[in-house]
């Protein structure tokens, strides 16, 4: 169980990385800030600042699953690095889980992407629990 709870992790983290390149990196480009359901070029502008430190939260919890995957698998069952692994695993998708949530409390409109930002995370969180 701990391998596929693995791969979900590590898939909700590769997520995060995408949506890290698209609000901070890519996001003068139409095609990405009409995927954010952004209306126009000057909107997009006017809220690429905020778009930016989104970003940055998204990769601060992809490299806190990594970072925490890379422990739980350094360390045998019980050692400081298993226990450290899976705290801080558990913690960075329980996040992304609650932020998909909150995304969710905005309105209607956003449950596909609110599904597609929280469905990883969730599974990779049950699954860390039994592992």
């Amino acid at each position: 169980m701990a391998v596929i709870a693995t791969v979900f992790a590590a898939l909700a983290a590769l997520l995060h990385v995408y949506i890290f390149l698209m609000e901070s990196v890519q996001w003068t480009q139409p095609r990405v800030w009409k995927r954010f359901g952004v209306p126009d070029q000057a909107t997009a502008d006017a809220i690429k600042p905020m778009a930016y430190n989104q970003g940055f939260y998204n990769l601060f919890l992809a490299v806190g699953t990594a970072i925490g995957l890379a422990l739980y698998w350094a360390g045998g069952a019980g050692t400081v690095a298993d226990v450290a692994g899976r705290t801080l695993v558990l913690f960075c998708l329980g996040s992304m889980v609650a932020a998909a949530l909150v995304l969710l409390t905005t309105g209607s409109k956003y449950l596909r992407a609110a599904l597609l930002q929280g469905t990883l995370p969730l599974v990779g969180f049950v699954l860390f629990l039994f592992a």
